[in-house]
């Protein structure tokens, strides 16, 4: 066995992070074994992997104990299970064992705080949104080895709890080139800076300078029989030198459309493409590597690249929309190329003034084309006797450029150990909006999604400024305290000072309390000031307007202000016996001036403030399926709830390892001030503050069951997902009187739902192993909504709920390579 990463210090985990120690121990332990460590666990391999001639994906996992957590402290020998905070550790191989082969689907199979929607819409259905303790994605911070990572320039536009997201696309990470995921389900402002509301999710990258991985997968959504998808990917590493590594990875990943089908009440005809998921095809590469460049001197730096076309299936269009051209109706799809990039390089060392300083540089971007295929032009049609079937509809950039100074040392105070931190940062984030052709966006635009215009186009940056202190002291030898503190200014937005507080005290090793306390900050973003659109659907349209438009003022609108939160934890960590462990910890998330899709209006007004922004509206449309928005600081709120983790390995002799765990999380959002535009009227209604308070489930539960036994691994999952509720709009088939209605809403509930996952895993040497499973193996979908709320009669499911998906049961085989 050998430890990877040989080179001193080989890489960095960045500002305010730390190096990975690992303790070799005789035997495994059960996170090891388990290969996810929630609450007071470690995962089995830390920022140097340890590893062996065991296969990946094979019964017996690296013999390994616990690794230095980098995420949420400063100290470089912290453990997971001796935090401060609450911090989960997802190892690769559980990830690959949640049988899903997108990086957002894994962590949702595997982590309770996690929530992603049942479907997306339009573009917003082509990138990846994960929620964390049921708030706006937008409120977690992504790192990849501790780095600031960008967010895609993608914006989710249509309504729901998700409008206006623009977080981190987790899918465009390359999935082999991850060693493990750390969850920081806590507030972290005061140590990252603007977007860690929630929490943070840290993406370790592999470091090994040796070893050949390979996997494939395929499988389908059997009960359909379509949604086919297949993935291939493969990592290895290679020395430099003696003293340094070099880490290569990538993955190409395809799926075919999964549809549910219903009846379209227009036709009265199946539409086998009603709700669904997108086609898509993506490639990402990842390159890490580091070297020592001189006497305590270490180079780092890693690179990811992703492309991604996908295509999403729009709404059905009727043959009398245009004969002349479709005399079957058509079906319009949307459609993205994109391309995400990202590099890191550092250099770091020991030796400056007895302080381990890190001095890094990050630069990431996400470039992403709209179009629209299999559509038309109607007004273009007429006006001109021809018009495009396939347009360039928009375009977006949303880069970031992230430079780091950090410094650390570890002094005796008193006789007791204090860990001091502190750091600079500097960012450059900038935003472009490019506009479409111009028949996408004249006359009325193109079926399903109308172009930008060039006045919705635009280039718009920021800097930010900032710099903060950490100091970590155990006051005695049962007691850390970690105080924290941090200053920003924002070049649009102006300064912010935020701090945490955090406290755990060991009663003994089997009993240990902790409490944190912070308060945070998210400035809007640039797409959240500055972005405009309009979306045109069969019967109706809805325009999104920059909050600083006149068109938006007409609205009653007014500047956007930053989001404050106050964050308060606290918990017991358990060991009733040895190998038993059991974490509880209580949450509340006060946000105050929460922004949101706000001001909605409808009608004559609406088509009053889509025309001041110069577009033009088809013809043809029912004038109470109009709206137009804005964002907003339109609410505050407070979340509450509970988490509990716990496993425990039982040894079963001559009938192998049983590896048993339990993730709990219960959650409640609650409406504590909602807020009134300019002209005195609610930001929200009633279908607005459910987005915000009912649209995750109250409760998640995953129970996990991990047998090894000789050459076999099984692995049983079920996930209980808890209760959603939505306001949802009448649709088409409502009486007129409440069709469309913006004051009146059918309240539907999701019923609580059990899923079952099952995976069964055969090594057939030391370097093959192969494993078949079904995901939902029992085919469990969402309740289907009435028709009175089913647009078109067919999309009958709730595309606003963050439970149960809408694939129903998934079958696949997967097979590894290990050199």
């Amino acid at each position: 066995m050998s430890v990877a990463g040989a080179a001193p210090e080989a890489a960095s985990l960045g500002a305010h992070k730390r190096k990975h120690i690992v303790k070799v121990k005789p035997a495994p332990t059960p996170a090891a074994r388990q290969g996810v460590a929630t609450g007071a666990h470690a995962a089995p391999t830390g920022r140097r992997t340890v590893r062996s001639a065991v296969p990946a994906g094979s019964v017996a996992a690296p013999d390994a104990a616990e690794i230095v957590i980098a995420t949420g402290t400063h100290v470089r020998n912290r453990t997971a299970r001796a935090s401060t905070s609450p911090i989960d550790v997802i190892s690769a191989a559980a990830l690959r064992r949640s049988g899903q082969i997108n990086l957002a689907d894994a962590l949702a199979r595997t982590n309770p705080s996690i929530s992603i929607n049942a479907v997306g819409w339009d573009a917003g259905a082509l990138t990846s949104f994960i929620r964390l303790r049921g708030l706006n994605p937008n409120d977690t911070l992504v790192l990849v080895d501790g780095k600031r990572r960008h967010m895609t320039g993608n914006i989710y536009a249509d309504s729901g709890p998700q409008k206006g997201s623009m977080p981190v696309d987790l899918n465009m990470i390359p999935v082999d080139a991850i060693d493990h995921i750390e969850v920081l389900r806590d507030g972290a402002a005061a140590q990252y800076g603007s977007d860690a509301i929630a929490g943070v999710v840290n993406v370790v990258l592999k470091k090994t300078p040796h070893g050949l991985d390979m996997t494939a997968q395929t499988g389908a959504n059997a009960y359909n029989g379509d949604g086919w998808q297949y993935q291939v990917g493969m990592d290895g590493g290679f020395s430099l030198g003696g003293d340094g590594y070099l880490h290569l990875s990538g993955q190409a990943y395809h799926t075919d459309h999964f549809v549910h089908g219903g009846t379209d009440a227009r036709t009265g005809l199946q539409d086998d493409q009603a709700q669904s998921t997108p086609e898509e095809t993506r490639e990402t590469l990842g390159i890490d590597f580091g070297k020592t460049l001189a006497e305590g001197v270490q180079g780092y730096g890693f690179i990811t690249y992703g492309h991604r076309h996908a295509e999403a299936n729009e709404h059905y269009r009727l043959p009398s929309v245009l004969p002349q051209l479709y005399p079957y109706g058509f079906l319009p799809l949307e459609t993205i190329e994109e391309n995400d990039y990202a590099a890191t390089l550092g250099l770091k060392g020991d030796r400056f003034l007895g302080f381990h300083w890190d001095l890094s540089t990050t630069y990431g971007a996400d470039e992403d084309d709209i179009g629209v295929k299999n559509t038309a032009n109607v007004g273009f049609y007429d006006a001109y006797g021809w018009t495009p079937t396939t347009v360039h509809a928009e375009s977006y950039r949303n880069a970031q450029w992230t430079n780091d100074l950090d410094f650390t040392r570890l002094f005796q105070v008193l006789g007791r150990k204090l860990n001091l931190a502190f750091g600079a940062e500097h960012r450059l984030e900038t935003y472009d909006v490019g506009a479409g052709i111009p028949p996408s966006y004249l006359l009325g635009g193109t079926a399903a999604y109308a172009g930008l215009m060039p006045e919705n186009a635009g280039r718009w940056s920021r800097d930010i400024w900032a710099g903060y202190i950490d100091t970590d002291m155990h006051v005695t030898r049962k007691l850390d305290v970690d105080l924290a503190g941090r200053f920003e200014h924002y070049t649009d937005f102006g300064n912010t000072e935020n701090g945490k507080i955090s406290a755990r005290y060991d009663f003994t090793r089997r009993i240990a309390v902790r409490a944190t306390i912070s308060n945070g900050f998210r400035a809007p973003t640039l797409a959240e000031e500055h972005y405009s659109s309009l979306n045109v659907s069969p019967t109706g349209a809805t325009g999104d307007l920059a909050v600083n438009s006149a068109a938006a003022r007409l609205l009653g609108a007014v500047p956007l202000k930053p989001e404050r939160s106050t964050n308060a934890s606290g918990g017991i960590v358990l060991e009733p016996v040895d190998g038993f462990h059991v974490a509880v910890d209580v949450y509340q998330i006060n946000i105050r001036d929460r922004i949101v899709a706000g001001g909605n209006y409808e009608g004559a007004i609406a088509e009053q403030a889509i025309a001041l922004t110069g577009a033009t509206l088809p013809t043809g449309l029912q004038s109470n399926d109009v709206s137009a928005t804005y964002f907003s600081n339109g609410a505050s709120t407070r979340t509450q709830g509970l988490d509990i983790t716990a496993d425990y390995l039982f040894r079963l002799r001559q009938y192998g390892n049983l590896d048993l765990s339990l993730g709990l999380n219960l959650n409640r959002t609650r409406l504590h001030h909602l807020a009134k535009d300019a002209n005195g009227n609610p930001l929200l209604s009633a279908q607005g503050i459910g987005y915000l308070t009912n649209a995750s489930p109250r409760s998640k539960i995953i129970l996990d069951a991990y047998w090894t036994i000789g050459n076999w691994d099984i692995n049983l999952r079920q996930t209980r997902y808890g209760q959603t509720v939505d306001d949802v709009s009448y649709e088409d088939q409502a009486p007129a009187a409440l069709r469309y209605s913006n004051t009146q809403f059918y309240q539907f509930v999701n019923t609580p739902r059990w899923l079952t996952d099952l995976e069964v895993g055969y090594r057939l040497s030391r370097r093959w192993h192969v494993a078949v499973g079904a995901n939902n193996i029992f085919n469990v979908r969402p309740r289907r909504m009435p028709l009175i709320t089913s647009y078109l009669g067919n999309s009958y499911y709730d595309a606003n709920s963050s439970g149960v998906p809408i694939t129903g049961g998934y079958y696949y085989g997967r097979i590894n390579f290990s050199l």
